[in-house]
């Protein structure tokens, strides 16, 4: 028996996750794949969207049509919380062989794999399947192995590595449906089609239940929301801290805030305190955000408004306000100077 394990957040599962697990499971021969939904990815801020059992009912249709291969497992879902691969697979091994089980990754996954939890152990309990894009350089030498694989690499050739656990790495090249989950949920919210990259069942429960819709039902204001996440900045010594009013200009929000940070670390807790400062007072989860691993230009997501944090080096470079510049400044005041 070859077992697959194929999981992710699935908020929406598209037709890119379904191509890819097609194209592994013919090319490795693989005779069942656990399809796992993640309750809560470690690594990714929480997002606005459908609930863990709507993201179940959704990731379910999505797979229904493909036959009994295809098995949509709960277990994450169950035991709630943050999302452990690691206990995925050792709750697995519990039926299956090591050398029976298959992790499929992608490759920017592979690349940041020794941030998950007990990676070592990961690929001493399963054999990793990596999807990469046409023109993704895979190593083919130990210079070019991610620094955390080289000491556990024995052999390797092409696009098979063994390693010493006993388990190898294979690269498996996907090709035609490349699209993201937060794509699709952009282009919900903006009324932009989605029947090429959605199955018919998946894109018909989502409008039956009103998925991805934008925010502005749920923000009377947002004026006033934009002056309430520049406080929060204010009050984390954001540096030069402004707001735009940019309903008439062209562009993809009606406000923005920019803000700069002494340093990467700097940027990226600005960031994060804003999305706990808005969950607390809001109850609001941002629709996306980006740039968090590298702190150098860090975007949340409110719909008609969007927040950049800067290293404020990384800032010059792009310069924004230039772009900006035909749009009404919102004139914010820091609410801190001269207090203590």
């Amino acid at each position: 028996m070859k077992i697959g394990i194929f999981g992710g957040s699935f908020n929406p599962p598209h037709m890119g996750h379904i191509n890819a697990i097609q194209t592994v499971a013919k090319k490795m021969g693989l005779n069942k794949i656990h399809v796992v939904p993640a309750a809560q990815n470690p690594l990714k801020t929480p997002v606005e969207g459908p609930t863990a059992e709507q993201r179940l009912e959704l990731t379910k249709l999505a797979f229904a049509q493909y036959g009994e291969t295809y098995f949509v497992d709960d277990q994450e879902l169950k035991r709630g919380g943050m999302s452990y691969t690691i206990d995925t697979i050792m709750n697995l091994r519990k039926t299956y062989e090591a050398s029976d089980l298959y992790l499929i990754v992608g490759a920017d996954k592979f690349e940041e794999l020794s941030q998950w939890k007990d990676y070592s152990k990961i690929l001493a309990e399963t054999n990793l399947v990596v999807t990469t894009r046409p023109g993704y350089d895979m190593p083919e030498s130990m210079d070019e192995m991610p620094g955390y694989l080289k000491p556990l690499v024995a052999d390797f050739d092409f696009n098979f590595i063994e390693l010493t656990t006993g388990r190898n790495i294979q690269f498996i090249t996907l090709r035609d449906i490349e699209i993201s989950s937060s794509e699709v949920r952009k282009w919900l919210r903006t009324g932009k089609p989605v029947e090429k990259y959605l199955p018919l069942s998946v894109e018909t429960y989502i409008k039956e239940h009103k998925l991805y819709r934008n925010l502005g039902d749920r923000i009377d204001d947002f004026k006033k929301f934009s002056e309430f996440c520049a406080n929060i900045l204010f009050a984390n010594k954001g540096i030069n801290v402004r707001g735009f009013d940019l309903r008439e200009i062209t562009a993809p929000s009606e406000f923005a805030l920019i803000a700069s940070g002494t340093s990467t670390r700097h940027a990226t807790a600005m960031a994060e305190n804003v999305v706990i400062a808005v969950k607390e007072e809001f109850n609001l989860h941002p629709l996306s955000v980006e740039g968090v691993d590298e702190g150098r230009w860090v975007l949340v997501d409110y719909g008609s408004l969007i927040v950049h944090v800067f290293y404020d080096f990384v800032r010059q470079e792009y310069s924004l306000e230039s772009i900006w510049k035909n749009a009404k400044d919102l004139g914010l005041k820091d609410p801190y100077v001269g207090k203590q």
